[in-house]
């Protein structure tokens, strides 16, 4: 029996084909979502609520707390044991999500990339305070493009680190991954692409702006106060959106600022999913524009493909 996967950029469809699909065949969904990991993040991360978990079993979802890290070497790992239980129990692996970097690592293999070097983190960390973090950004730009486009330019974490490994190495890290060695996990992937971009564009301005109506910024509230030791600068708060509303809740900008930057920044991460999604070469369905189709086409090819 195949594994499967349902990968694209957010806002188009995965969960609702993912749910559509399990009405029909005994699945299970993985979640392939560095969002979805984090309890008490609810809204801002459009987390499947208890109806739809309810449809069928559902993991890797509130696993941790937004003060724990989580990496993709973490996620093979567990999706890698979650595949054979789920196996073993006749079931259909299903993973679902847009975490491509996670979907990189499970396919091709982890990658032998060099520890840390205090040292030159100390230096990115002055050039950082001196010259802002833009110019660690054009710098990135500069010796390694292919990483930089992948990356929101307000990621320092990710910045300061494909610099590193280029400092160490003097090999750009978008090369040395293509050293990784195959994974043997077998993934049959189906990859949800829209084709109107401008239709994209809406549909995520309408869903951030329902997240707010359904209280997004009392959840980042809550969680201030629910962990004192939180900060913006954790992984957890470089989801989408939830940099904004700490900074607005802050002071640092105001309120509609904080929604034009959202909205913003959701559309650039849709962005780098899409070019991710267009390097794996996976077939591709634009989900909003016929979506029974789309349901059927799949139901028949994991019906076939897992021999059921």
């Amino acid at each position: 029996m195949n594994i499967f996967a349902i990968i694209g950029a957010t806002a188009t469809g995965k969960t609702a084909l993912a749910l559509a699909l399990a009405k029909r065949l005994p699945i299970e969904i993985i979640s392939m979502d560095s969002a979805l990991i984090y309890k008490d993040m609810d809204i801002g991360t459009a987390k499947p609520d208890a109806m739809e978990q309810s449809i069928c079993p559902h993991h890797l979802i509130d696993i941790k707390t937004p003060t724990q890290t989580y990496s993709a070497a973490d996620f093979v790992e567990d999706c890698t044991k979650l595949c054979d239980e789920i196996q073993m129990r006749g079931n259909i692996p299903l993973i679902v999500g847009g975490t491509m970097m996670y979907f990189r690592a499970l396919t091709f293999g982890l990658n032998n990339l060099p520890s840390a070097d205090e040292n030159i983190r100390k230096v990115l960390q002055e050039e950082k305070q001196r010259y802002g973090l833009n110019y660690l950004y054009q710098e990135l730009q500069k010796h390694d493009p292919i990483t930089a486009d992948k990356l929101d330019c307000h990621d320092s974490q990710r910045i300061e680190r494909a610099l590193e490994i280029f400092r160490i190495t003097g090999t750009p890290m978008s090369e040395l991954l293509k050293q990784e060695q195959t994974s043997t996990l077998h993934v049959k992937a189906f990859g949800l692409m829209p084709d109107n971009r401008k239709q994209l564009h809406s549909t995520i301005e309408q869903r951030f702006n329902t997240m707010i109506k359904k209280g997004f910024l009392d959840e980042v509230r809550q969680l201030q106060q629910t962990y004192p030791n939180l900060t913006i600068d954790y992984p957890s708060m470089r989801c989408v959106g939830y940099r904004q509303a700490w900074q607005h809740l802050s002071g640092e900008i105001d309120f509609d600022t904080f929604i034009k930057q959202g909205i913003v920044a959701t559309r650039q991460l849709a962005k780098r999913q899409i070019t991710w999604l267009r390097s794996f070469q996976i077939p591709t369905f634009d989900y909003s524009q016929n979506s029974q189709a789309v349901i059927d086409d799949l139901y028949m090819e994991i019906l076939k493909e897992s021999s059921l």
